[in-house]
């Protein structure tokens, strides 16, 4: 590979945020090395290799989350890892067995493989303020931060998977991590907005243009969210990287919103979409996310609420998913 600022391993390269961070390192001038579960699939992967700089300084190497020791030779010789993988699925029977396990065997999967080399100094892991955001004393606490964890009985009472497998998963890493002496830092993102690079749209996007259509009935279920720009996660992932006094876990939100007010916000400013404003009255408890540790890494402003949905929806449109003005 080319000279650059070192060699950095990013697990589930292809995915929504992945893609990003690859984007953001290449643009730094980082090499970097992408895990996929198959580097031949070119509808998974086109998008990665147009990249700038990725002909030079981009590598697609083979894993799998759910493989013992898969991510052995794709960190082997990395400064840092980014990792960004998780199973998102829909639950069919069982949400233990489906999302649960999966998301905590293959974190500590890629954890493992970490141990395993000297050559990594710092990981970096994706969690979710999903992990942080679920609980039962708003009334007494509105404000959470990096101290404040999702109730995991709660969560399973309302049958939120989705929260208990990013909770579940970010408290297994930590667990592994200091007991194997890793530098863990985790990057605890609210509902991320913004131009979309694989061709195949995650299931975050896909409830963005849900809501962007009309059909509110994903988007019932999310109540009140914070949103945060997914330049300015790719950001926050790399200042936690290369701040060397980073640590813990950090909070990245613009700010937080009801989906009603979200979906009037939008009607507004986007007159010609079919934007879903028929939302039921209540859903989440009032609450807000304190950002000032992640804005102690040098990020003093995110890209307002506006840009973010005017570059999703710029990105859709390209995408032929939403009509022109």
């Amino acid at each position: 590979m080319a000279e650059g600022k070192g060699l950095v391993c990013v697990t589930g390269a292809g995915g929504f945020v992945a893609s990003w961070l690859v984007k953001s390192l290449l643009e730094r001038g980082y090499n970097v090395r992408g895990t996929v579960r198959d580097p031949d699939n070119e509808k998974k992967t086109s998008h990665l290799k147009a990249l700038p700089g990725a002909k030079e300084r981009l590598e697609l190497v083979r894993a799998d989350l759910l493989v013992d020791g898969s991510f052995d030779a794709a960190v082997s010789g990395c400064d840092g890892v980014f990792h960004t993988a998780t199973p998102v699925v829909a639950i069919k029977e069982d949400p233990k067995a489906e999302m649960i396990d999966p998301a905590v065997n293959g974190t500590l999967n890629v954890l493992k493989s970490c141990a395993k080399t000297t050559s990594v100094k710092r990981i970096v892991m994706t969690s979710s303020s999903s992990a942080a955001r679920f609980r039962t004393d708003y009334a007494t606490n509105p404000l959470l931060d990096e101290t404040s964890w999702s109730d995991l009985e709660f969560c399973t009472k309302f049958k939120m998977w989705y929260a208990v497998a990013k909770t579940t998963a970010e408290k297994a890493a930590w667990d592994f991590s200091e007991k194997n002496n890793l530098n863990l830092i985790t990057i605890l993102p609210t509902f991320i907005i913004g131009p979309v690079l694989p061709s195949e749209l995650s299931s975050t996007s896909t409830d963005v243009l849900d809501l962007l259509t009309g059909h509110e009935k994903k988007f019932q279920l999310y109540g009140r969210m914070g949103y945060i720009h997914i330049d300015d996660v790719a950001t926050v992932h790399i200042l936690a990287y290369e701040t060397p006094g980073a640590s813990g876990r950090y909070i990245c939100s613009e700010g937080e919103r009801d989906n009603t007010e979200v979906g009037e916000l939008l009607k507004v400013r986007y007159p010609n979409l079919n934007v879903a404003t028929r939302f039921e009255k209540g859903g989440m408890p009032y609450y807000n996310f304190d950002v000032k540790k992640v804005k102690e890494l040098g990020l003093t402003s995110f890209k307002s609420f506006d840009v973010m949905f005017d570059d999703a929806i710029e990105s859709y449109r390209n995408l032929n998913l939403l009509p022109t003005p």
